[in-house]
């Protein structure tokens, strides 16, 4: 089996965690501030459980990291310069057709 170039492997790590909608609004969320799980859970109106999940498979892709705070762990972005990744990411301009969706749009997984 061919490994991947190191860059492909981190834009492909990137792209799996974008592809769920949660997982989108969580790292906009930890671009922000860092935070605790059960006030991120409250923000996005979700489950503690389902953030979990979805925080596992961010920590997994490597893009959060979770840093203990006395009895408790807080979530932050990896690495700062994925902020600025997200935000390039956010304002870029996509030539989008409205009556189109992504081939992959029905697929979920993570990492």
């Amino acid at each position: 089996m061919l490994s991947l170039a190191p860059e492909v492997e981190v834009l492909t790590r990137f792209g799996r965690a974008l592809a769920d909608p949660i997982r989108c609004r969580l790292l906009l969320s930890l671009r922000d501030a860092p935070a605790h799980p059960a006030d991120l859970a409250e923000e996005l109106g979700i489950s503690r459980t389902r953030l979990s999940n979805h925080l596992a498979c961010l920590r997994d892709c490597g893009l959060v990291v979770g840093v203990p705070v006395g009895r408790r762990t807080r979530y932050e972005l990896a690495d700062p310069r994925l902020g600025h990744a997200l935000d390039d990411l956010r304002t870029a301009v996509v030539a989008v057709d409205a009556g189109r969706t992504c081939p992959d749009a029905d697929e979920k997984g993570c990492c």
